[in-house]
């Protein structure tokens, strides 16, 4: 399999192809929802397994499952973990819409979902399917999650700020009840690009608006 390595604070490395690569975005959200040392988590549509990985690298040692749709994908995480030695995290090629294993059983699942729902679709497949809902919408993610947390489980996921009232909404109707919200962008008098959003399985009302995340806008990597 050919594939690029790059090196994140030359401890882990993470193996990236033309098709599956990482951003800005998903780093930030494996920042916002970092597991405890010894929890179980899930790196939903995981691509090449960055969320995971940068969980590792920050000190998560507990359960790991990416779980990704396609194959190539799933195979750079796998490569990733099995030469570098890092049991703990388990790359699952299957789809998030029927699967099961596992159920109840997860403290923290993430996700960097598809964000489009339509506008032109790129001619590469692999490029179609992380950008549009192609073969997996905002509810399936949800109802995914729901599946697969514990009672009072975390769910995050990263998404463009002109579909926060739909995220929001969703989430609640999967029983996901927003407990942090926070806006990235660029500039602090800018508009926001992106949001992160927290929420927890079965809890009460009460959402917590944190500070703004600023970010350079050349220190995307990998962008979609």
């Amino acid at each position: 399999m050919e594939h690029s390595t790059e090196v994140l604070y030359n401890r882990t490395m993470v193996y990236c192809s033309p098709e599956h690569r990482f951003g800005s975005d998903a780093l930030l959200l494996a920042r916002f929802c970092e597991p405890k040392r010894a929890q179980k988590a899930a790196d939903l549509c995981s691509g090449c397994g960055i969320v995971a990985l940068e969980w590792h690298d920050r000190g998560h040692r507990g359960p790991c499952m990416g779980l990704e749709l396609q194959p190539e994908g799933s195979a750079l995480l796998s490569a990733a973990v099995q030469e570098q030695d890092i049991g703990h995290i388990e790359p699952v090629c299957a789809d998030l819409r029927a699967f099961r294993q596992g159920e109840g059983s997860f403290d923290v699942c993430a996700c960097n979902p598809p964000y489009f729902t339509d506008g032109p679709q790129s001619q590469n497949a692999a490029h179609a399917l992380a950008r549009h809902e192609n073969t997996c919408t905002l509810d399936d993610v949800c109802q995914c999650a729901f599946r697969l947390l514990k009672d009072g489980g975390r769910f995050a996921l990263c998404h463009r700020p002109e579909r926060l009232a739909e995220v929001l909404a969703v989430l609640r109707a999967n029983r996901l009840e927003p407990k942090r919200l926070a806006f990235v962008k660029n500039k602090a008098d800018g508009a926001p690009w992106l949001f992160l959003v927290e929420a927890q399985k079965n809890r009460k009302t009460g959402l917590r608006v944190e500070p703004d995340v600023l970010i350079s806008a050349g220190a995307a990597l990998y962008g979609r």
